[in-house]
């Protein structure tokens, strides 16, 4: 509270702080004492963070580093592994006895830029870097379009492509400092092929397949093929005749948002 009174003068808001400091949190249901610390996720813990690493960030500046922190996710971008050791244990000795703050030594680590990420960007490991989205928030990304494509959730088509959109809109604008644009083409060919398999599951019984994919424009040759396949939704769902069948101008005409066009979109005006 001493470091926080350097920077924040009314003591009006001095005493919300320590108010929410001292409240508590509830735990499975039954209040505990706070004895330490923020309440993880809590709109004060940034707040904080920033104002307490304030004083980090004078000393990195002064040491001549080069460095880019979000409240207290930090990295430090060094030349060589040498000098990588040397710097952490000088910014852990400063954050433990200067700031009495802990160091969460799991997290942290001297690594290849690539090998590393922050608030889920990463680099490439290329001689000219680019920056990219990290494999951890790639994985986040697919498992929620999962949970929005599941064949397990009974809904109509339109209702479930505006639950992906404002997804994808949301998700996208924040990626879209991301350069590969070869990763962002291959999520959005995936979510449509998500979306295919969801088609299949839904017409089930081989005539629906049959009749459906006919109105689609598909040949009657080829859509009696699929309509008879044995195979499993998701292999059927990436063949060429459901590819021409539920291509670009068909998601297009149900009013999906394109990942592509997005990520085109958003780099123009940034």
């Amino acid at each position: 509270m001493a470091r926080v009174a350097r920077k924040v003068k009314d003591k009006r808001i001095l005493g919300l702080i320590r108010a929410y400091l001292n409240a508590g949190i509830m735990a499975k249901g039954v209040y505990e004492r706070s004895e330490q610390g923020v309440p993880q996720g809590g709109p004060l813990s940034p707040v904080l963070s920033n104002i307490i690493l304030d004083d980090l960030d004078k000393e990195l500046e002064r040491r001549g580093h080069r460095f880019v922190r979000y409240a207290d996710d930090c990295n430090i971008y060094v030349k060589t592994e040498r000098a990588g050791q040397r710097v952490m244990e000088g910014v852990k000795r400063f954050v433990e006895d200067e700031l009495k703050l802990k160091v969460n030594e799991q997290k942290s680590a001297v690594d290849r830029p690539w090998r590393r990420k922050l608030l889920g960007f990463s680099f490439t490991p290329e001689r000219k870097t680019r920056t990219r989205i990290a494999p951890k928030a790639r994985a986040k990304f697919e498992a929620k379009v999962r949970e929005l494509t599941s064949r397990s959730r009974s809904m109509s088509m339109e209702k479930r492509v505006d639950q992906l959109n404002v997804y994808l809109r949301g998700w996208m604008g924040y990626f879209r400092l991301a350069d590969t644009r070869s990763v962002i083409e291959s999520l959005d060919q995936w979510i449509r092929r998500r979306l295919r398999m969801c088609y299949l599951k839904q017409w089930k019984k081989p005539k629906a397949v049959y009749r459906n994919l006919v109105k689609l424009g598909l040949s009657t040759d080829f859509a009696r093929k699929l309509g008879g396949s044995g195979k499993g939704y998701w292999r059927l769902s990436n063949t060429p005749q459901m590819n021409k069948a539920l291509g670009l101008a068909f998601w297009a005409n149900q009013g999906l948002l394109s990942l592509v066009q997005l990520y085109d979109k958003y780099r123009s005006v940034s």
